[in-house]
């Protein structure tokens, strides 16, 4: 294929889920609450609350040497101040499980859904939020904090406010434009008092210090057209979605590396100097024409590239905390896995720190308002059985890994 990619011994290798999507029976979370008046419902999803031992064998079997995954909020504390034990136990035994089988655990606090309790106070539009948030926080870092390194507080801050609130699409479905700028606000308010927090909780316990970061969606925004209102709206767009959340917390001193979610193109086509205009009208004329996943996403992974690029000015390390596709096409999942690997490499070679990628996702699994449909697995499953199969691609990048770990980087 041309191109020498060569990636550090020390590079961390491996899939994501959450637990929303995986775990099955969440009904104690926002979410659940919604999906029962929605289209979609997750139910058991794939049952990962029990069979994740299983799906840990497999992940290893894949050579795989981490795993990202979130903690339910909702389990571990179901009513305003009261902890459940047993879900704390599980959690202990999850950990545990990934550490035995040598996959560093990637802990993220918040993957989109929160208690209901919570969300009937107000979410994350009410200041108070932050303070319900670090409650949790506390707790779980100071159980699980011997056997985790790698902590994301919250997943994707801007999709959230974005589908939550500005589009009004996902729970609490509410269209103000003010309420989604307070929960970002409250997000990133959120998140540099639980840095605070975890950092002091390792150094309490004498712990090597944890790495802590958020889970930032990153577009590609270009242009079909190089005019000047598509210009401006190709900086905007990348200023205030991609770029503004990730530097305010970096102004803090509250990002130990970037953690990056990239899934492709974004191809602007501004048809007026409205806000519609300016921050969400796309390309309706088939320009520039790429592959797509099977949710019409544009395959771009020269933006990955891009991105990158972009971000190593800020002189942090980068872990890439998702990227993946959701096709039938098991041909097409490896041709995308490895050509955002080629953009990778080619980002470090120019200098970009880049210490691991985390492929979306381990398992097929429940996709929030589009169900069970999009299939985003390196291991496919039977929703019928729940029957786990690893796919070709899987394999594939696990060859690709072994065969490509070639030097040693600095630690």
């Amino acid at each position: 294929m041309g191109v020498m990619i060569k990636f550090p011994r020390n590079f961390l290798w491996g899939a994501a889920t959450s637990a929303h999507q995986v775990e099955g029976d969440n009904s104690n979370n926002d979410w659940w609450e919604w999906e029962q008046r929605a289209k979609f419902r997750s139910a058991q999803a794939c049952r990962h609350y029990e069979l994740y031992q299983q799906d840990f064998d497999l992940a290893k079997e894949l050579r795989h040497n981490c795993h990202r995954l979130s903690v339910e909020w909702s389990r571990i504390e179901p009513q305003p101040g009261k902890f459940d034990e047993s879900a704390i136990a599980h959690y202990h035994k999850v950990l545990g499980a990934l550490n035995e089988r040598g996959l560093k655990p990637v802990v993220t606090l918040h993957h989109f859904t929160s208690p209901i309790w919570f969300s009937r106070l107000g979410g994350w539009a009410r200041p108070k939020s932050q303070l319900y948030f670090l409650r949790f926080t506390e707790r779980v870092v100071k159980e699980f904090a011997k056997d985790v390194r790698f902590w994301i507080t919250i997943n994707e801050p801007t999709v959230y406010a974005y589908y939550s609130y500005f589009l009004g699409i996902w729970p609490p479905q509410e269209k103000s434009i003010w309420k989604a700028k307070a929960v970002l606000d409250n997000f990133s308010a959120a998140h540099i008092k639980a840095y605070r927090l975890i950092r002091a909780i390792y150094k309490e316990q004498d712990l090597v210090p944890a790495l802590i970061s958020v889970a930032s969606n990153l577009e590609a925004f270009e242009y079909c057209r190089p005019n000047l209102l598509n210009k401006i709206s190709v900086y905007l767009r990348n200023k205030f979605y991609n770029l503004s959340f990730i530097e305010k917390l970096i102004r803090r001193h509250t990002l130990d590396y970037i953690g990056l979610n990239y899934y492709g193109r974004h191809l602007v086509d501004a048809r007026s100097l409205s806000v519609q205009g300016i921050f969400m009208d796309v390309c309706r004329d088939n320009h520039l024409m790429l592959k797509k996943n099977s949710l019409g996403w544009d395959i771009y992974p020269l933006g990955l590239y891009k991105l990158l690029l972009q971000l190593k000015k800020y002189k942090l390390p980068v872990l890439i905390t998702e990227n993946g596709v959701c096709t039938e096409d098991d041909a097409l999942r490896w041709e995308y896995i490895y050509g955002h690997l080629q953009s990778i490499n080619r980002a470090m070679q120019e200098g970009v720190k880049v210490i691991g990628y985390i492929h979306w996702s381990l398992l097929d699994n429940f996709e929030w308002d589009k169900g069970f449909i999009p299939r985003f697995g390196l291991i496919h499953v039977d929703y019928n059985n729940y029957k786990r199969t690893i796919k070709a691609s899987a394999r594939k990048m696990t060859d690709f890994f072994l065969a490509n770990q070639s030097f040693d980087s600095p630690a």
